[in-house]
């Protein structure tokens, strides 16, 4: 096994690679958005929270042109109001999703949609006061999302989906997360390509572990560096996907 403080060292060439446009095409998902005022931090958080129980395996760039598309249309914009969408009938909810195909399932994307917005609405009002009311902390986040009100989350209390939403609103929502550094690294096959070749596993534990073990490793390699394992979610997975034209 690779020392861990080499390890370190090569993660921190990667997120300086990263940034440096040295990793190939970098552009992410959620590039594809309208770009938000400070006084319009409801409306992108919205933007990045409802259509992100929706990406399940479909394709993510495909499903961010629609979220653009969507939202730059006035008639389907309301869909991005939690209030509008909790009020909202379901067939023009309906509608309006499928317009762009930011949904694609005509019932049971709608349903995620439509049960999103109604819970918090009812318990919060609006996405940005959810998050006031834990004082912007992931781990207390964790606790409402994943375990209090679990059932009424669909697919964003899923731990994949949670923790990669976690990073988007603290990275493109511009929410300040305390407790950062326990979002967990979402161990798909590019992240698991580059924990084995970086050294953070073994073959062999590649294909014996599970996704929680996998992710515990990268906090427990991190840990005291300065280094949160969400920051390498985006080297890794460009490094990977662009067959790691870039040499450590």
């Amino acid at each position: 096994m690779i020392e861990k403080e080499i390890i370190i060292d090569n993660c921190r060439q990667l997120l300086i690679a990263y940034k440096n446009g040295k990793l190939g095409q970098t552009i992410m998902p959620e590039d594809s958005n309208p770009g938000f005022s400070p006084a319009q931090q409801e409306e992108r958080l919205v933007y990045f929270t409802l259509p992100m129980a929706l990406n399940y395996q479909r394709d993510s760039y495909k499903l961010w042109q629609s979220v653009l598309q969507t939202y730059k249309d006035k008639k389907t914009k309301k869909v991005f109001s939690i209030k509008e969408s909790a009020l909202l009938e379901e067939q023009p909810l309906r509608e309006m999703l499928l317009k762009y195909k930011l949904a694609l399932q005509p019932n049971k994307h709608i349903a995620t949609w439509h049960k999103l917005s109604k819970t918090i609405h009812k318990n919060w009002g609006t996405v940005e006061k959810m998050i006031e009311s834990v004082d912007s902390d992931y781990l207390k986040l964790k606790q409402i999302i994943q375990k209090d009100y679990k059932k009424d989350f669909p697919y964003l209390s899923g731990p994949k989906i949670f923790n990669y939403w976690s990073f988007i609103i603290s990275t493109y929502g511009m929410v300040d997360l305390k407790n950062r550094e326990y979002i967990e690294i979402a161990p798909d096959t590019h992240i698991l390509k580059c924990s084995e070749r970086l050294g953070v596993i073994t073959q062999e534990e590649a294909n014996k572990l599970s996704k929680e073990e996998i992710s515990q490793k990268w906090r427990d390699l991190f840990s005291g560096s300065g280094i949160d394992p969400i920051d390498m979610h985006a080297p890794l997975w460009f490094w990977s996907k662009n067959g790691f034209i870039f040499d450590l």
